[in-house]
């Protein structure tokens, strides 16, 4: 099982020699990606701790790291304008070497959807279209007619690193998000799922993909899970039963002081034990 560790865009971390630190560190314990997430404006009262935009989070950390992974998720989708995610994130995967993973949403948070022009009712339809678009000028398909988003008469380059481009990484549990998985993307991202949730996930998943491009046993689509809690030997190894292929730990609900020693003790617990 592999082992991702999520936040170090967020609260203490914005500081950039702590982040620095805690990205080598996560490295240097063998994780095997370092992933950050995309909110750009919460609403006003609600917890919203300081954090780092996603692309530019990342950018730091691929300059800062040589090995580790690094995914962007869940990206909000629909509140980004695909070309120019389609350029940024081809240019992460040039500057990292190839160690970019993409995991998409369609969001939820109302507000700042409709703050970045978008309605929750369209944000579906955007993440489809989003995705088509951004495949095709990674394609170097020189044109896309659709309802959001068009164009013509324009390419990309360089191309990413990773062909025909880094791996996507669908997240969510709706339906809506299910047949996504299975059909446009190399993986699916449950958040906050224990073993026996994930479990029926995943039920859920095969059922969808009898009627999708997969085998009904999943395939290859990726399973990722950010579980409720750092995770003992124990229950980690109950997600790999139940066919996790990567366990993202989560630093929210972690005292600062001791995210270090979590960091730390998943290294020497877990990874290369499962």
């Amino acid at each position: 099982m592999k082992f991702g560790l999520y936040g170090l865009h967020r609260d203490r971390n914005v500081d950039p020699a702590l982040l620095v630190r805690r990205a080598r560190l996560a490295e240097e314990a063998g994780f095997e990606s370092l992933w950050v997430g995309d909110h750009i404006a919460l609403p006003a009262g609600e917890g919203n701790p300081p954090r780092l935009e996603a692309m530019v989070a990342l950018t730091y950390l691929a300059a800062v790291t040589s090995r580790v992974r690094l995914g962007v998720g869940l990206i909000v989708l629909p509140q980004r304008q695909p070309v120019l995610l389609a350029k940024q994130l081809t240019s992460l995967d040039v500057l990292s070497g190839g160690r970019l993973t993409v995991a998409v949403g369609a969001g939820y948070v109302e507000p700042e959807l409709n703050a970045m022009g978008v309605s929750l009712a369209e944000r579906g339809a955007r993440t489809d279209e989003y995705l088509a678009a951004m495949r095709a000028l990674w394609a170097a398909e020189p044109s896309f007619a659709g309802r959001f988003v068009s164009f013509s008469g324009v390419v990309q380059h360089p191309s990413p690193v990773q062909r025909p481009h880094p791996p996507i990484v669908v997240g969510g549990h709706s339906a809506a998000a299910y047949r996504r998985a299975v059909r446009q993307g190399s993986g699916w991202y449950g958040w906050g799922l224990d073993a026996d949730q994930t479990g029926q996930a995943l039920g859920v998943l095969a059922e969808t993909a009898r009627d999708g491009r997969r085998p009904a046993d999943l395939g290859d689509l990726e399973i990722t899970i950010t579980p409720p809690g750092p995770p003992d030997l124990d229950t980690a190894r109950r997600y790999a039963d139940v066919g996790v292929d990567r366990l993202i730990i989560e630093l929210e609900g972690i005292d600062d002081d001791a995210v270090e020693g979590v960091i730390t003790s998943v290294g020497e617990t877990l990874i290369g034990r499962v």
